[in-house]
């Protein structure tokens, strides 16, 4: 049995960070999916694909991955430059701005 463990993106829809902190062990397909021949539906037999673990560390992940005799794939996240402005938002509406409101 095959898995990879990896710490999720965040969403497009959201600028948050809400889900990112954990890490996730999810099994790898072990059978192609089907269609059905009546309704043109997608399938498969294997329900191991459907099997979202989360922790709260890769260490976690890896000792129940070997615990259980997973074979696993370990994808470390890509780091984000930090958002930072040196004033931010707030400074817009500030009363000791030096330029005149210009709207």
């Amino acid at each position: 049995m095959r898995a990879r463990i990896y710490r999720p993106a965040k969403t497009a829809m959201s600028s948050g960070m809400a889900k990112t902190q954990q890490w996730v062990l999810e099994y790898a397909p072990a059978s192609a999916r089907e269609i059905d021949p009546l309704m043109g539906w997608t399938s498969s037999d294997d329900t191991q694909s459907q099997v979202k673990l989360r922790f709260d560390s890769k260490e976690a992940a890896l000792d129940y991955a070997a615990d259980k005799g997973i074979e696993v794939v370990v994808l470390e996240p890509k780091t984000r430059k930090p958002n930072l402005r040196p004033m931010g938002y707030g400074e817009n509406f500030a009363t000791s701005r030096r330029g005149p409101w210009t709207h």
